[in-house]
This record gives C-alpha cells, structure tokens and sequence, in this order.
C-alpha cells in the first residue's frame, strides 16, 4: 500500500489508508468496550428471539453479514434498510431493535427514533458516543471516533467486533475471530489487480459471506464510480450469468461453511463464461483453476470474515486507485447524509 506520507498520494486515498491502518486495533477495544451493553442487548434477544438490524449503507450491509451467525444462536434476524423501513416497515413490536450509524447522526436514523415511538428493546451501534443515537438509546460505541475517510473500511471492521461482542453475550466463541483480528493478514493484492486490469464492472458474490460481498461492492463502486454489483450465489445463478464475459470481473468470497462447493462451482462457471475471477477463500479448499485465490486461514463463522475482510479492503482500494486519480475524493456523496 501507498505510505500515508507519500506526497504523490490522493489525499483520499491517505486517508482510507490511515483508517484501514488502525482498524485491528480499534476493533479489539470496540469489543472489549462493548461488553456490557452486548449483555443488555443479549438479555433482550433471549427475551425476544426475534431480531432486526435498520441501517443505511455499509451499516445495512453488516446488518445482511451477520444475519446468518445471530440465526445460528437462535435468534431470528433479518437486516432492512432503514429508508424501506420507513416507507413499508416491518412490525418491530415483539423484536428486538438494532439501530446502526457510524456517525450516530443518519438522517433516516434519527426519523425512524422520532416516529416509530418504540424505546422498549432499542439499542444502537455508533463509532460517536455524543451522538444523537446514543443519546436515544443505549449504544455501543466503537474506539476511535467517526471514519472521516470516504469508503467505509476502518468502520464496518469496528461494527463486525461490536456484533461479536453480542454473539459472545449469546454464548459464541469468540476466541477465532479474535485471533483473525489480531492477525490480520498483509497479503499483496497484486496478482488480483492484474487480473482485473480491463474489468469495468465487478460483481461480488457469496453465499453464507453474502454481507460481506455487499459491503464491498458498495465500497467498489464509491470508489471507482463504475458498477459494482452484489448476487448471493444462487440469485447470480438464476439468469444474471448472463452479465459475465471479459469485463465483468467476479470476486468470491467463501467460509468454512456447508456451501463452499457452490462457491466454487459458480468460480468455475464464471471462467468458462471469460470472467476473471478472484476468490477470498477461508474454506480449506483447493483453488479453482484459472482463478486468482488467496488461499487464507481456515475459519468459520465471523472469524471468516475477519480473515477476509482486510485483504478484501486491500483489493477494492488498490483497484480504485489503478482507475481514478482522485480517488477516495467523492463528488456526490458525503459521509453523514439526509433524508433520501
């Protein structure tokens, strides 16, 4: 990566990469910081058995990553967007509510607080503890203050700690998701950015890494400004294969999971159909021919993520970075937005 001293750097790029320097670390002191309200909000959970995460953006894409593992435990979860949720919303009486904004400040957040009228089992994940969601309902709050680099990298690893620290309140093991964090892996991209040299349009795909996969081609797209989709594995099955072809690059992203044959089934599809195909593989498995693989520590569960996560970063940035100049300079966006 670009030392965040280099001169010649964007400085947007200096900054994703600062946030991506500090983000093991901030994750851990998020997770130890959050035990206590992880207990309140697992006591509520064990009351409701019954979950839904509201967020916008990468918040909701960690809200769709974690659904499988509170589903695990026994709870059932579902991740809504916030704006759909207040334009056709899901009955939240008899559920447990989780409200997430990195800044605490979203303007569909603070909406949903002032007219849903519900307090009773209501908590919020946030990196600000001054914010107006912590101050509505009691919160987690990550270490490190908000993410002032434009896309979300040092925040959806801090949020991923702070949904562990309520898995664990549940009764997970935490203790291979930790050691993922701390050893969060330095892997050269390079060969994947080869591959994907005359790709201009990325498609993200997984099946129990499904979240994962949204999260990143959220941050693709921001940060090229070309398309980025994300396909659970069996929806990309069903008709939009089509799509596939020489500038249509595909990034896996797979566990130890139950479905990782499927996983590298559609990698060997995506090949025959002229793809590129680069696979962020946790599953022990061997590589499929003809893809670009990092082949990384077998884990299951979030610590699959938390092995993925980091190299994925790596990938989506450098990408960006081959293909604009200012990249990590946004020219529509901004980080805490209205109501859209």
């Amino acid at each position: 990566m670009t030392l965040p001293g280099d001169p010649t750097s964007p400085q947007g790029l200096v900054a994703i990469e600062r946030e991506m320097a500090r983000q093991s670390d901030d994750a851990l002191a998020s997770f130890e910081a959050g035990r206590t309200v992880a207990e309140r909000i697992a006591n509520s959970l064990n009351e409701t058995g019954r979950l839904l995460m509201l967020g916008m953006g990468g918040s909701h894409a960690v809200g769709r990553a974690m659904e499988p593992f509170y589903r695990a435990q026994g709870v059932e979860a579902f991740a809504v967007p916030m704006s759909e949720q207040l334009v056709s919303p899901v009955a939240v009486d008899g559920r447990t509510v989780l409200l997430t904004s990195q800044s605490g400040e979203s303007g569909e957040v603070i909406r949903w607080l002032e007219q849903s009228g519900k307090t009773k089992d209501v908590f919020g994940l946030t990196l600000e503890g001054g914010s107006s969601l912590a101050k509505s309902a009691p919160s987690l709050v990550g270490a490190g203050g908000t993410e002032r680099a434009f896309a979300a990298t040092r925040s959806l690893t801090i949020t991923f700690a702070q949904h562990l620290a309520i898995l664990v309140a549940l009764g997970a093991d935490a203790a291979g998701a930790l050691e993922a964090i701390r050893e969060a892996a330095d892997v050269s991209a390079e060969p994947a950015l080869e591959a994907f040299a005359g790709v201009d349009t990325v498609v993200t795909s997984g099946r129990l890494l499904r979240g994962v996969a949204e999260a990143i081609a959220l941050g693709f797209t921001e940060l090229t400004r070309e398309p980025a989709y994300a396909l659970e594995g069996g929806q990309l099955r069903h008709g939009p294969m089509e799509m596939l072809g020489g500038r249509v690059g595909l990034v896996q992203f797979c566990a130890d999971e139950a479905a990782a044959d499927l996983v590298r089934s559609l990698s060997k599809a995506a090949v025959e159909a002229g793809s590129p195909v680069v696979v962020f593989d946790a599953s022990g498995g061997e590589p499929v021919p003809g893809t670009v693989s990092f082949g990384l520590p077998k884990a299951q569960g979030p610590a699959a993520i938390f092995r993925i996560l980091p190299v994925a970063q790596r990938f989506m940035v450098q990408h960006a970075a081959r293909r604009v100049p200012d990249v990590g300079t946004p020219r529509r966006s901004q980080k805490i937005t209205g109501i859209v």
